[in-house]
């Protein structure tokens, strides 16, 4: 582990709002805590990194990596109709990129999700339901760590 991963904190907004599933090579994964989305976060785990050019050449290659099998592993277990895959970082300046499922019943589509309606909490049920297809799926995948 290199000094920013031990300087690494999870922005507070990020914290409130999102449940932490577990840790890739290079991100931590998190669900944000809305179930009107099946919506999920990597945050790299390096300090000040607001952009992902902060990161190092080996650092964004493998962000890449578990961007692109996150995104494409959650299509195939929740039957997305489209992956919506961002990195805006206007109200929470740490890196951040957001991976979410539409579907064309879902509340906001096609329109973006940002504050179309109000979250709806999941329950614990529902969150342990997530962890398990995820846990299910990441078994041995890309050196993934549930927590």
């Amino acid at each position: 582990m290199d000094e920013l991963e031990l300087e690494f904190e999870l922005h507070p907004q990020l914290a409130a709002d999102c449940i932490v599933l577990g840790d890739f090579p290079v991100s931590r994964l998190l669900l944000l805590n809305d179930s009107n989305y099946p919506w999920f976060v990597l945050v790299p785990r390096r300090a000040g990194a607001t952009e992902i050019y902060h990161l190092s050449d080996e650092e964004q290659c493998i962000l890449m990596k578990e961007s692109s099998f996150l995104a494409s592993n959650l299509a195939d277990i929740f039957a997305a109709k489209k992956m919506n895959v961002a990195s805006l970082g206007n109200m929470v300046p740490q890196l951040h990129i957001h991976h979410i499922v539409r579907y064309e019943t879902d509340k906001a589509w096609p329109a973006p999700v940002w504050g179309k309606v109000p979250a709806v909490p999941y329950s614990e049920k529902e969150i342990e339901a997530v962890r398990g297809k995820l846990e299910a799926l990441m078994a041995g995948e890309l050196d993934f760590v549930p927590h």
